[in-house]
């Protein structure tokens, strides 16, 4: 049994992480459908419905990785999904990587859904370092990453090649004894 196998439910005050599963596909559709959505991802890709139910039907078969759906506590709705993959055992360490449908961000949901999974990674499986990439046209992204305890470590320059451009991507991660630290500060000052 790897760290991954357990699949939880995370609470939060504004969302619930919880499994995803293929009858999570219609909410999540927009994700996909949307332009701006991709170009802030980076996803060159186009995704059927059929294919992602499959997608989605498989997650919870999967050991090397955790995927969970974003539920809005408020409504109840699906808003998207955050995932840690890439999980380097040696090391114990892993990649992350969130997306939410178009109508759901700017309300604290991402930085909510962010602190969730990360807080799990080091208090529950142990991990010693989560990281990411953000594109440097996702500013916004990057300032919901650094609420959540990430440093930037550097810039992939022309990382991305979107419509003819090159975009810079900024590696960031967060460590298990920084992110302790912020845990403590804010206890302290809560």
């Amino acid at each position: 049994m790897t760290v991954f196998s357990h699949k939880p439910t995370l609470t939060g005050d504004l969302v619930v992480l919880r499994p995803l599963t293929e009858d999570d596909v219609p909410a999540l559709l927009p994700l996909f459908e949307d332009a701006e959505v991709s170009r802030l991802t980076g996803n060159h890709t186009r995704f059927d419905e059929a294919a992602l139910r499959k997608w989605y039907g498989s997650r919870s078969a999967q050991d090397d990785r955790l995927d969970l759906a974003v539920v809005e506590r408020a409504t109840g709705r699906v808003v998207g999904e955050v995932v840690l993959n890439e999980w380097d055992e040696q090391n114990a360490s892993c990649s992350f990587r969130t997306v939410f449908v178009p109508d759901a961000v700017g309300r604290g949901l991402g930085t909510e859904a962010t602190r969730l999974i990360v807080g799990h990674g080091f208090e529950a499986l142990g991990l010693y370092r989560i990281h990411l990439e953000v594109y440097a046209f996702n500013p916004r992204a990057r300032r919901a990453y650094e609420k959540a305890g990430f440093r930037a470590e550097g810039v992939l320059r022309g990382a991305l090649l979107w419509e003819g451009e090159r975009v810079d991507a900024t590696v960031m991660s967060v460590l298990a004894p920084e992110w302790a630290a912020g845990q403590a500060v804010g206890q302290a000052a809560g």
